[in-house]
């Protein structure tokens, strides 16, 4: 008995097969080589669509604001910034410094003018408000094309994946820059951190 019981313990056993949601998002623009579907955490486990078009739309979100941040960066870095004073004191765009500084260096009243302002972007503006959305993160609202409608449906899809693609990279890009703030040093390009 105690033969037959060590040799089963060498068996091959049965591995249960599980299924998953996300081969359902595989054809999904932006799912990639060399990574295809990239979902270390999971979040995606059990999704449905209106779940993964959710977490696309936040996806597209983000990446166009780490765009713009990433291009902020560099700009001010290279020394342009907006003419004039910041605030009624006098306080010159010239006069808040570069990266997280800057946060601690605007005046109360321009960080709330700030908060206020991409709150009336977020309930307001950066919405489909039509419901004729092509996809997550499409705020034409009918009256926004520029040329939009001009291309065809693999145009389209190149494009999407494009855009996706460079908020990704803003996103990194972004982060790497917080990071080398903090560390300090000089960095091509960018100078002096």
């Amino acid at each position: 008995a105690t033969l037959a019981a060590s040799a089963a313990a060498f068996a091959p056993s049965q591995v249960a097969q599980t299924s998953t949601s996300l081969a359902a998002f595989e054809g999904e623009v932006g799912v990639q080589a060399p990574l295809g579907l990239f979902d270390p955490l999971g979040l995606l486990d059990d999704a449905d669509q209106e779940r993964f078009d959710r977490l696309r739309y936040v996806e597209v979100k983000h990446g166009r604001i780490a765009q713009l941040a990433f291009l902020g960066n560099i700009i001010t870095r290279a020394g342009i910034h907006l003419p004039g004073n910041i605030d009624s004191a006098g306080t010159s765009f010239d006069s808040i410094p570069d990266g997280w500084a800057a946060v601690g260096a605007i005046p109360q009243g321009g960080l709330l003018q700030i908060v206020a302002f991409v709150g009336c972007l977020e309930l307001f503006v950066m919405k489909d408000v039509t419901g004729t959305a092509e996809f997550p993160g499409d705020f034409r609202n009918e009256s926004l094309d520029y040329g939009w409608d001009t291309f065809d449906e693999e145009t389209k899809l190149v494009k999407r994946g494009v855009e996706l693609n460079n908020g990704r990279a803003a996103m990194l890009g972004i982060l790497g820059l917080m990071v080398h703030e903090q560390l300090g040093g000089e960095l091509p390009i960018v100078g002096q951190m």
